[in-house]
């Protein structure tokens, strides 16, 4: 991901924490280069892609001023380190565990994770719960060979941080589809939705910085918890 996303990205978690509250001015961007330890340049850039996404504007004369915070559940197709890292700091942010098995992959997840088919696979369905209302419904598979001694206590916390963080690895790129979708069974118990609520449903694969898949994934989003913020 360019640095000036990185920066946009870490200056729009400041706003939703209230580091920078609405019509606030952010400090200068000489002092953000100096901050970020980069050019005016790229500070430029990270403030005119928070521009384009609605978080800030520039007042000629007067400096540049938060106009956010948008829904603390946007989400940035680019960036992708986790529920945790994204909301964990923002409120309490609960997992509960609906199913967790070892088995051997599908078709399909042979294909998106580059697999045999006598590979072992985790199969894991979680629950989001961001400050007691349900969130998201995970349906995740990972290989066990990538990411072993998984275990139920990281599963209630942050997968990611355990495979970064005691696993040693560098989470690369990520390839999202979004679709719409109607809600199912799991749906309607899990998330309360209504018989006839649209899903909005995230399909990826991520991948280390070495160009291995380590996740195929489908979240489902209640479709009133969350906006998607593209940037072309």
């Amino acid at each position: 991901m360019p640095y000036f996303q990185e920066i946009a990205h870490e200056l729009k978690q400041q706003i939703l924490a209230g580091t920078f509250k609405k019509e606030e001015r952010l400090p200068t961007q000489q002092t953000l280069a100096h901050t970020y330890q980069t050019s005016r340049v790229t500070i430029q850039k990270a403030l005119n892609l928070l521009k384009i996404q609605g978080w800030i504007t520039t007042v000629k004369g007067l400096g540049t001023f938060v106009v956010g915070p948008n829904s603390i559940y946007d989400y940035e197709p680019a960036f992708s380190r986790g529920m945790t890292y994204k909301l964990g700091h923002l409120g309490e942010l609960t997992t509960k565990l609906i199913s967790f098995e070892i088995s051997t992959p599908n078709e399909l997840e042979q294909e998106k994770l580059v697999l045999k088919k006598d590979e072992l696979i985790y199969d894991i369905v979680r629950l989001r719960i961001f400050e007691g209302e349900p969130l998201a419904l995970e349906y995740t598979t990972m290989p066990v060979a990538l990411v072993p001694d998984l275990n139920m206590e990281i599963l209630a916390q942050s997968i990611y941080r355990h495979l970064t963080q005691t696993l040693g690895h560098t989470i690369g790129k990520t390839h999202r589809k979004i679709k719409a979708d109607h809600c199912d069974a799991y749906d309607k118990q899990y998330l309360n939705c209504a018989p006839h609520d649209p899903i909005l449903e995230f399909e990826q694969v991520v991948y280390l910085d070495s160009g291995i898949p380590f996740e195929y994934s489908q979240t489902r989003h209640r479709y009133d918890k969350g906006d998607v913020s593209l940037v072309f």
